[in-house]
């Protein structure tokens, strides 16, 4: 059995590989759009204190499917966003709060796009205006926030902005002393999803057609129960499920160049195979896979195993892939309705997720792709309902590949223990650190 060392208190110092953009001028927005800058995204996050040579460069411009965007270019000063401090008398002295270059937000230089949309005057709509922030928060992912100001020549800057505020997608500065032209981008809020859903289609999470799976305010907190073998819980009644094979979950992840669909498993027709099923068949029939999960058999064991999670609500499984080519499986569950809760050292929360994973292909393996989907599955979960505090894994503890890739994504060892039939390391990640620190 492999040894989990329990180190010093977490740090997190992500690595090139961990989150260096790809060398690339274009991004990939969930609903397809294609938005390209005038300079390699890679090369714009730039740490240098001396940002005189950087301002009042030549402007940087921003396509939408090759319709022109806008321009910004870097001003020759920087912003610090002070919260704390304020009020005290640390305010105006409160040199270990990162400052960035502040970003000016100008129409673009040719008038194609006012003249494609048929205005006079810059027009940016709100879907795009995201578009623009996914943008900046690509480029300059290791900033906290993102200073920006928004040229009055935008025909609708004033919308933009309250969309800013009202969203939680950025924040004017509370000093009283500071500018409030400037507006500070959240990454935290952005990746949040601040902005998406009630605005726009664009978001992560795609819109619905049937399911209500994503499209409204969380669902109520209505109790329900759950009695099994294994379990005894009251918790909070769970939303209904996707249709199978609907998309719940998309992302372009440009460490490999690739869009991460998670889509929700589709069993098929009776009597016939679909394609969901005869990769979870083949996957859990390999020797590395069954290794792990113990679940190597017949289609109709593997069909019956799947209808059972169909049916259960404290479950989806899901089908990973790669620009469509199928790659993984993963089951998301409630923890409160899952045996793991009794082991939980503070007992489960209403609201805590988890999940149990395979990479079916073999060309799909490797540290970056497992960052990148892992990542994206926490990224899901918490997007899924903002009551979700934290999430919960319990790999067994000689998978060291599982233990090395769920510390690589910021969580960490909460605790070792037994189930009846294996060791596991409990492994937790919280809400806040994921979406403060710089992992996608």
């Amino acid at each position: 059995m492999g040894t989990i060392r329990i180190q010093k208190p977490f740090t997190y110092e992500p690595t090139a590989e961990d989150v260096e953009p790809a060398d690339t001028q274009s991004l990939v927005l969930p609903d397809g759009t294609r938005i390209t800058t005038s300079t390699p995204l890679s090369s714009l996050d730039d740490d240098d204190d001396d940002i005189n040579d950087k301002a009042n460069t030549e402007p940087i411009t921003v396509t939408v499917n090759e319709l022109p965007l806008c321009t910004y270019r870097t001003l020759q000063r920087k912003a610090a966003l002070v919260i704390s401090a304020v009020g005290t008398p640390y305010e105006h002295s409160a040199a270990h709060v990162p400052s960035y270059p502040v970003l000016e937000i100008t129409p673009p230089v040719t008038p194609s796009r006012s003249r494609a949309y048929g205005g006079a005057t810059p027009f940016i709509s709100i879907a795009d205006f995201w578009g623009l922030v996914y943008t900046l928060f690509t480029a300059y992912h290791t900033q906290e926030n993102i200073p920006i100001l928004l040229s009055p020549l935008i025909e609708n800057h004033a919308q933009l902005r309250t969309y800013v505020l009202r969203s939680g997608l950025g924040r004017t500065a509370p000093s009283p002393d500071a500018s409030k032209d400037e507006l500070f981008l959240s990454r935290a809020a952005f990746w949040q999803g601040a902005g998406t859903h009630g605005y726009h289609s664009r978001g992560w999470l795609p819109p619905d057609t049937e399911s209500t799976m994503n499209a409204y305010a969380p669902f109520p907190s209505v109790q329900s129960f759950t009695r099994t073998p294994l379990v005894i819980a009251s918790h909070p009644l769970r939303p209904p499920k996707p249709k199978q094979g609907e998309v719940v979950y998309r992302r372009y992840c440009p460490t490999v160049k690739q869009t991460l669909e998670l889509t929700y498993f589709d069993l098929g027709k009776e009597g016939t195979v679909s394609a969901h099923l005869q990769a979870f068949h083949d996957w859990h029939n390999s020797e590395r896979v069954n290794k792990w999960w113990s679940e190597a058999g017949s289609m109709e064991k593997h069909r019956e195993y799947v209808q059972g999670l169909l049916e259960d609500p404290a479950v989806m499984p899901l089908i990973m892939s790669w620009d469509g080519e199928l790659m993984g499986y993963t089951e998301i569950v409630w923890v409160k309705e899952n045996h793991v809760a009794a082991y939980i050292p503070d007992g489960a929360k209403d609201w805590d997720r988890g999940a149990h994973i395979l990479v079916g292909e073999e060309k799909f393996r490797g540290s970056v792709r497992a960052q990148a989907w892992f990542r994206s599955l926490h990224h899901y979960s918490f997007l899924a309902d903002p009551r979700t505090e934290r999430l919960i894994g319990e790999p067994r503890a000689d998978n060291g590949a599982m233990a090395k890739v769920s510390l690589d994504t910021t969580m960490h060892v909460q605790t070792i223990f037994d189930f009846p039939y294996k060791r596991s390391i409990m492994t937790w990640l919280p809400r806040e650190r994921f979406f403060k620190l710089d992992v996608l």
